[in-house]
C-alpha cells in the first residue's frame, strides 16, 4: 500500500519530537552533557557513574539502539521473505541493521561499559573512535539507501556519467 501524506507527516513529527525529547533530557536534569575527549563537541559526560546517568543511559540505549535495531530486524525479515517470494531482489536487506550496529554498536558499548566502570583510564583518543563512526551514520545510511537500491543506483550512475545502466532482460518463457 501507498503511503499517505498525513501518515508521512505524522511520523515525521514523532521522529523530530522523539529526538528533541531525549536531546533535552539532560539538559533538565536526566543525564548530563559535557565536552568530548578532544573537546570538539558535546557527548554525554562518561565521567558520570551516578543513578541519574546510569538509568538515563539505559532508557537511551534501549529506546534509541536496542528497540530500533528489532524493529528494523523485523521489518527487513519480511521484506527479505517478500523478496524470495517474488525474485526480485532490490538490495541487501540485512545491510541498514548492519550499519547501524556498526556505527552505533562501539557507542553504546562505550557508555554502556561507562555505566559500570569508570572509563577514564582509556586515553581520550581511544574515546574518541566510537563516537567519530557514531557521527559517519547518517553518511553511510545515505549511501547504503542510494547504492543499494537498483533504482537510485542506476540514477547515480547516469547523474555521474551521462550513460544510462541497461538492464539485462530475463527471458521468462516456460519450458
Amino acid at each position: 500500500s501507498r503511503l499517505q501524506w498525513s501518515t508521512a507527516a505524522s511520523m515525521m513529527l514523532f521522529a523530530w519530537l522523539f529526538a528533541a525529547f531525549w536531546a533535552v533530557m539532560p539538559l533538565l536534569g536526566w543525564g548530563q552533557y559535557d565536552y568530548e575527549p578532544l573537546r570538539t563537541c558535546c557527548t554525554l559526560d562518561y565521567s558520570r557513574g551516578d543513578r541519574n546517568y546510569v538509568t538515563f543511559l539505559f532508557a537511551l540505549s534501549t529506546f534509541n539502539f536496542m528497540i530500533p535495531g528489532f524493529i528494523m530486524l523485523t521489518a527487513y525479515q519480511s521484506i527479505h521473505q517478500k523478496f524470495r517470494k517474488t525474485g526480485h531482489f532490490k538490495f541487501n536487506t540485512g545491510l541498514p541493521l548492519k550499519t547501524l550496529v556498526v556505527c552505533w554498536g562501539p557507542y553504546c558499548l562505550l557508555c554502556s561499559y561507562a555505566a559500570v566502570e569508570n572509563v577514564m583510564f582509556i586515553p581520550p583518543k581511544y574515546r574518541m573512535i566510537p563516537a567519530l563512526i557514531a557521527k559517519t551514520a547518517p553518511t553511510v545510511d545515505a549511501f547504503v539507501y542510494a547504492l543499494g537500491n537498483e533504482n537510485y543506483r542506476g540514477g547515480i550512475w547516469q547523474f555521474l556519467t551521462g550513460q544510462k545502466i541497461e538492464k539485462a532482460e530475463v527471458d521468462n518463457k516456460t519450458k
